[in-house]
């Protein structure tokens, strides 16, 4: 692009085709703009890894052309790698207060707090940034200042929704905002992109206000300690839990790191001003177990939250007894279905009651589903629709929805595709190479890193290690010594020594010149490890070589 180029691009590098990692780009007359920039969870393909990232080497490259990042809201999704991958690109980022707080902990945390030019922002205002005039509206979420962007442009205004949802009664943010909306409509929307996770569910999301209720009415049945477990950001939730404590008489206490910063920045911000004195986390054992609710993190069975800690018995200040009572206020994302199914079994088998948004309806989504999404479309009336924030069958089934709603023209983008937005429709012109990060302990690699790929295969099919010594002359000088690792067999000992066997053999084998060939001498290991595993026990292990030699010193 150069500035008298005058079309409207968009260009997504993360988020579409998946539920997470949201980053998209936005072009006018030479410049872009970045609407968010957040991470998702590892999975079991990346073990030893817990963060993963958007590639941003196409906006890195293009750096000097990049006005300012948006960000819609507080979650992880949105902002997670804000810290991790701000100084690839270096631009201005722009937030309300809530969520401008969550940044500036994560950036401290990151020890570049200093570096960053953080703008708060109020709803409603025009904001000039480049070639770009953007109004943060505000829309109901599962967090604090959940907004949506309209971002004029001179070809015409696009509306990023961001994620968001309608709620006749919030307990916290705007109720539907159909004014503002009617009003964003009225003055012409070109394009609209659009939240994507719910558009299979055919009912509302729900209201927060019955999810209060029907807290209450649960808890205040229950006997001995009750603990519920819900999404840390979900700054509404945390206040209900609050008002459920103060109605069933109990105290409150907050457990898990993440729900305390939270609890802080929601306090810092105007927010949770009616929640009760909290309990010190050390003095939980001290208060009657029917008169102590604990929230803590970990609704998704992380193993390192609180409530996986509680549910094993390893938590230091909260100890379950046949009883006590555990309610997962949040819904399964697609993907933990095991690794939640466990925990609840682990609990279950200590006699615990859990109770499920299956089993009470102590849950409602922060996504809108079908009448919602045909409800915001009456009041924007985009001419065209870019579905985003989901895998390829929510995209897919939701720009057919929004056909069916006499959208004119609908694209459903991938990452790394350019498309230009026109008064005609839109088109797909080039794609630029995206791709995933790894944060690898303190050290962000490519997802396909050679560390990742051996941990995996060595998790998979286990690992041996040779050690090899050789004299001047390319024999060997010593038996080889072998570290077996992960492979199945059922005799230990004769399963060693016939694969000691093998290697000698191949070894032997070798010219001279071979065995004098380090690269010869790892290859023709590998092969014949691995043929071994795989006729012995069906694996086929990854190898590694250790060659030493030795040379002939003459001290005559």
């Amino acid at each position: 692009m150069r500035k008298k180029d005058n079309r409207v691009l968009f260009l997504p590098l993360g988020g579409s085709g998946e539920i997470g990692m949201n980053l998209n780009l936005y072009g006018h007359k030479g410049q872009w703009l970045m609407v968010d920039c957040g991470m998702m969870f590892a999975d079991d393909y990346t073990p030893g890894v817990d963060l993963i990232f958007p590639d941003p080497s196409f906006i890195e490259d293009e750096s000097d052309r990049l006005v300012g990042l948006m960000v819609t809201h507080g979650h992880e999704d949105h902002i997670g790698a804000i810290p991790h991958l701000w100084s690839r690109f270096k631009c201005p980022i722009y937030a309300t207060a809530f969520t401008a707080e969550m940044i500036r902990g994560k950036l401290q945390e990151a020890g570049i707090e200093d570096e960053v030019i953080l703008h708060i922002v109020e709803a409603h205002e025009d904001i000039e940034v480049g070639p770009f005039s953007v109004r943060y509206i505000p829309l109901a979420h599962s967090i604090a200042e959940g907004n949506g962007l309209a971002i004029k442009t001179e070809k015409g205004t696009l509306f990023h929704t961001g994620d968001w949802k309608l709620d006749d009664d919030p307990l916290i943010g705007p109720a539907c905002p159909s004014e503002a909306l009617t009003s964003l409509g009225d003055e012409g929307v070109l394009a609209l992109i659009g939240d994507s996770t719910n558009v299979f569910n055919p009912a509302e999301s729900g209201s927060e206000a019955t999810v209060r209720e029907n807290l209450i009415k649960v808890v205040q049945d229950m006997d001995n300690r009750v603990v519920i477990t819900t999404f840390a950001s979900n700054v509404a939730r945390l206040d209900t839990i609050g008002a459920v404590a103060k109605a069933t008489g109990r105290s409150l206490a907050l457990i898990g790191r993440s729900m305390q910063r939270i609890y802080n920045v929601g306090k810092s911000t105007g927010y949770l001003g009616d929640l009760p004195p909290l309990v010190d986390e050390e003095h939980i054992a001290d208060i009657p177990r029917d008169k102590i609710l604990i929230a803590c993190t970990g609704c998704q069975g992380e193993s390192r939250a609180a409530m996986a800690r509680i549910a094993r018995g390893e938590h230091k200040n909260v100890q379950l007894s046949p009883g006590d009572n555990v309610l997962f206020s949040s819904k399964i994302i697609p993907g933990n279905d095991l690794t939640l199914g466990h925990l609840f079994n682990t609990l279950a088998a200590s006699k615990i009651n859990v109770i499920t948004e299956k089993d009470a309806p102590i849950h409602v989504s922060g996504h809108p589903g079908q009448p919602e999404l045909a409800r915001l479309y009456d009041w924007v009336r985009p001419k065209m629709l870019f579905p985003v924030h989901g895998e390829v069958r929510h995209l897919m089934k939701h720009a057919e929805f929004a056909r069916s709603l006499a959208i004119e023209h609908t694209l459903v983008p991938a990452n790394g595709d350019i498309i230009e937005i026109s008064s005609t429709g839109l088109k797909k012109i080039d794609e630029v190479p995206v791709g995933r990060l790894a944060l690898d302990g303190k050290i962000i690699v490519s997802i396909d890193d050679i560390a990742i790929t051996e941990r995996r295969r060595s998790s998979l099919s286990g690992f041996v290690t040779i050690s090899l010594v050789f004299d001047d002359n390319g024999a060997l000088a010593a038996e080889p010594a072998m570290a077996l690792m992960g492979l199945p067999s059922r005799d230990p000992e004769l399963f060693y020594d016939e694969m000691l066997a093998e290697l000698e053999a191949a070894i032997d084998r070798m010219a001279r010149k071979g065995r004098l060939s380090d690269k010869d001498v790892e290859e023709v290991s590998r092969i014949t490890i691995r043929r071994f595993c795989r006729k012995t026990n069906g694996k086929n292990p990854g190898v590694a070589t250790l060659i030493t030699r030795q040379e002939y010193i003459d001290f005559r």
